[in-house]
């Protein structure tokens, strides 16, 4: 970590230079979901782990009420005034910290004004969730320069409402969640009805191989909203026959198979996946935690399966990506992680055979598709929290 240590100190001067005084530094994580695509928001699991990929928030608090914020990824500088909120956000990168700020407020967070200056590794595009880092970094950087405190699981509800209702994306709180709340050496089983959460060791001998397909998703209001639409519907149609059903989560596999007449094949499809990646999410805990590593990777791997013909929200090279790496000794599963069009795959791999595993998928997808994928290997770590700028 003394690199992003380095950054953070590198982050810290160029706030000065700029604003003409000396800032903190928070740090909030990307994050790779091991499994649980699209259950978020059906109140359902998931299961993802923090990244040493972060995004860096520089601040120091304002005498007026206004919000400054500096991209050095963008050379660009934005404004907004904490006293007359634009109710929506304007297609900028500036969105996620102005949401944020206007949902603190929302929430009773009286805030100071602040300049903040940002930084960040996350990979854009690539499903690693870059705007949640921002959000949850934004959430902790604004209440640090207003003295307030930050609870990790109030700033991921922020974080989401941030993007739900100002960015326009119907998101469910895994991002959010995992960036404030992450825990070193772990991944999270989240319970995204009572954001409750458990443990999950990461086994030292286990490595998590993330493949960037290079291909870019961009789903906001657009094929990832239709998919949330979809589980709605499947809700309200199966509502006269189950009961009163708040989300998917309330459905069992048997309970959907029985009534499948009810709903259109679309729907129906929509749903399955949904009900069954729920019950993938609690068997992949359950073998991590026993050892039982080929077990995990065999619900990894039918949760890539059922994201490609049920949910429909794979791409030809994420599928070839995937399918691949499947095959490869070492590997005990891979599937897509992230939102969906593109972006990442994650690999279960045994720490001895993620050399050749790397050198051989990047070849294969080179001579399949013509494209160099980037490979990470990653290590979980923290959530959202000061970095300190002393020392080595």
């Amino acid at each position: 970590m003394a690199s992003m240590k380095a950054q953070a100190r590198d982050l810290a001067q160029a706030f000065g230079l700029r604003f003409g005084r000396a800032a903190v530094v928070s740090r909030a994580p990307g994050r790779v979901n091991l499994i649980g695509e699209h259950t978020d928001y059906n109140d359902g699991f998931v299961m993802p782990a923090a990244l040493d990929f972060a995004t860096l928030v520089a601040a120091a608090p304002r005498a007026d009420r206004r919000v400054r914020v500096y991209s050095q990824f963008m050379d660009e500088t934005r404004e907004f005034d904490l006293d007359a909120p634009q109710p929506a956000g304007d297609h900028a990168w500036s969105d996620y910290v102005f949401g944020v700020a206007a949902k603190l407020e929302e929430a009773g967070r009286r805030l100071a004004g602040a300049d903040l200056a940002v930084w960040s590794d996350v990979p854009l595009g690539a499903g690693l969730s870059s705007s949640a880092a921002l959000e949850v970094g934004a959430a902790h950087a604004l209440l640090a320069a207003s003295g307030l405190p930050f609870d990790p699981v109030e700033a991921a509800k922020v974080g989401q409402r941030a993007e739900n209702e100002f960015v326009g994306m119907r998101c469910g709180i895994m991002d959010q969640y995992i960036a404030a709340c992450g825990v070193a050496g772990n991944a999270l089983l989240i319970d995204c009805r009572s954001l409750e959460s458990r443990l999950v060791p990461i086994a030292p001998n286990l490595r998590l191989v993330i493949t960037n397909s290079g291909v870019r998703h961009q789903h906001a209001g657009g094929e990832y909203n239709d998919r949330r639409t979809a589980c709605e519907e499947g809700v309200r149609l199966l509502a006269p026959h189950l009961g009163p059903i708040a989300a998917l989560r309330d459905v069992a596999p048997e309970a959907l198979q029985r009534w499948r007449a009810a709903l259109p094949d679309l729907i129906y499809r929509r749903c399955r996946h949904i009900v069954t990646e729920n019950a993938r999410v609690l068997e992949a805990e359950t073998a991590l935690k026993t050892g039982d590593f080929a077990a995990c990777g065999a619900a990894m791997n039918a949760s890539q399966t059922s994201m490609r013909d049920d949910f429909e929200i794979t791409c030809p090279e994420i599928d070839f990506l995937a399918d691949f790496a499947q095959g490869l000794d070492g590997v005990y599963g891979s599937r897509m992680t992230g939102g969906g069009f593109g972006g990442c795959t994650v690999s279960l791999v045994e720490a001895d055979a993620v050399d050749p595993m790397k050198e051989a998928l990047v070849a294969a997808y080179r001579d399949a598709y013509g494209l160099t994928a980037e490979v990470f290997v990653c290590q979980p770590s923290d959530g959202a929290g000061f970095v300190e700028l002393g020392g080595v």
